[in-house]
């Protein structure tokens, strides 16, 4: 009593979990980036292009996958009031997409796009469906 058996996991629920792990698949999910946390101190004339990256790092941490492709509408609105003045924050949806590509290194790639809000507030995370996203 009060000492742990060395055959037994310490976290039994996390090895459940672990092994019961479900295969990756296409997704979507609508997300609200903070942007000026990412940017904060940097130089004016690298905010926009820092912003670029901060978007993709946060995409990839967000759905596991390093191949992000980010879509125009999304550039230009990171771009629209120049380098210097990006937004603080900006909506997007992450969708997970099959690569066609036979050669490709990962079987998925990352699309991100802007959708575009009238305000942030109580604003959280969705799961879109994949259909739904795929008709837009």
């Amino acid at each position: 009593t009060g000492y742990l058996d060395p055959n037994q996991p310490f976290y039994p629920l996390l090895v459940d979990t672990m092994a019961e792990r479900k295969e990756m698949g296409p997704a979507a999910r609508e997300c609200t980036i903070h942007v000026h946390k990412y940017i904060h101190g940097v130089g004016f004339k690298k905010r926009a292009p820092r912003t670029i990256k901060a978007i993709k790092a946060f995409a990839t941490k967000a759905m596991k996958n390093k191949d992000v492709r980010v879509d125009q509408n999304l550039n230009k609105a990171v771009w629209a009031q120049g380098v210097r003045n990006v937004p603080r924050r900006i909506r997007v949806r992450i969708e997970r997409r099959r690569n066609e590509d036979e050669d490709a290194a990962e079987p998925f790639y990352l699309y991100v796009e802007h959708v575009p809000v009238t305000s942030f507030k109580k604003l959280q995370t969705l799961k879109v469906d994949v259909a739904d996203a795929q008709e837009d």
